[in-house]
């Protein structure tokens, strides 16, 4: 994306698909800045988590939030629920910078949307975090238990992307199981954390990486057959895990993977679409991550029409089928994964004015 763009031509270069709403959120008092984008309302509520990150500049935090608003949109649509896409992120530290005020102000914000926008949480937010927006607003899921949520949503995100890895390892080694594979997993907190438990218990052998010497020290103690690595999308691995922030996958990196299959947590995996055609030349199967990572935002809209736990689990595992349909219709028809997910999600967005 061009960083000298305007917001509306920023919103343009993502999709023809232009963002509906971008909010810009500033309070004196408590220190916010915060950026709430509405990508689309076409299924329903533009429904997103909040990010707080301490971004190097304003242009960098408003490049994130409409990518990852505009990822939502397609997420919710391949998942098939009656949601939009929407994001948030926070200027700031998570380590220094929370506070009640801050989050009541920002709350404040999201209220007077009036439901066009329904927060979650993300990177640098969790369960607190969203229990005090909550306070607020009525238009937040994710919050705990004992505020009246679903809890923390790391452990079905980590479910899903597990799913989306067994459709992928079926389409390249022809059984949907990581038993006697090894997989890297980039970024260990707390989905990462999740996956790798799952992993194990398939009977995959797992490395891992992290900046965060702590996160990987838990690792270390939790799990001690995992190896620890400095890199481990250029490690000789079967299967490729981006689980951190997204833009790890360069046409470079891609050309140095090992990996014949990548799968991950990660949002916006892809540094570029040219990086796709990289991955499809050297034969690496990519499962999109919109669609791999999406079992929070099934878990978060069975929040807000209170289905039973049990379904909600059902309906994350239904990730496995919907990655292998994506992944037959992409070899079907001589295209990417990527374009085959976006076909996917498009021919429900496009199916709702008909409807209507």
């Amino acid at each position: 994306m061009h960083t000298d763009a305007g917001v509306f031509g920023r919103s343009h270069e993502l999709s023809a698909r232009r963002h509906e709403q971008v909010v810009f959120c500033e309070d004196d008092r408590s220190g916010l800045k915060a950026i709430i984008a509405i990508h689309s309302t076409t299924l329903g509520p533009a429904l997103g988590g909040t990010r707080m990150y301490p971004y190097a500049s304003e242009a960098a935090a408003l490049d994130d939030v409409l990518r990852l608003s505009w990822g939502m949109t397609y997420k919710a649509a391949a998942s098939g629920v009656d949601l939009g896409g929407g994001k948030a992120v926070i200027i700031g530290d998570p380590a220094k910078d929370k506070s009640e005020e801050l989050f009541a102000a920002y709350a404040r914000f999201v209220e007077s949307l009036g439901g066009r926008y329904i927060t979650a949480g993300d990177v640098g937010t969790n369960t607190d975090d969203l229990d005090a927006i909550g306070r607020y607003t009525s238009h937040v899921t994710g919050r705990s238990t004992a505020a009246g949520g679903s809890g923390d949503s790391a452990r079905l995100t980590a479910l899903g992307v597990f799913n989306a890895m067994r459709a992928g390892a079926e389409s390249v080694w022809g059984a949907p199981t990581l038993a006697g594979r090894t997989v890297g997993v980039e970024g260990v907190g707390k989905v990462g954390r999740e996956l790798i438990g799952l992993l194990l218990a398939d009977g995959a052998e797992v490395c891992a990486t992290d900046v965060n010497t702590a996160a990987l020290e838990r690792i270390s103690a939790d799990h001690p057959s995992v190896r620890l690595l400095s890199n481990v999308s250029a490690a000789p691995v079967d299967v490729y895990a981006p689980c951190a922030l997204g833009g790890t996958l360069t046409v470079s990196s891609a050309e140095a993977l090992e990996a014949k299959l990548v799968c991950g947590a990660a949002n916006n995996q892809l540094a570029t679409p040219a990086v796709e055609y990289t991955l499809n030349e050297r034969g690496i199967t990519w499962v999109p991550d919109f669609v791999a990572n999406a079992g929070g935002l099934v878990q978060v809209a069975g929040e807000l029409r209170h289905a039973a736990p049990a379904e909600v689990e059902d309906a994350v595992r239904g990730i496995f089928d919907r990655c292998r349909d994506i992944i037959a219709e992409s070899r079907a028809e001589g295209i990417g994964t990527g374009a085959a997910a976006n076909r996917f999600a498009e021919r429900r967005l496009d199916a709702i004015p008909r409807v209507r």
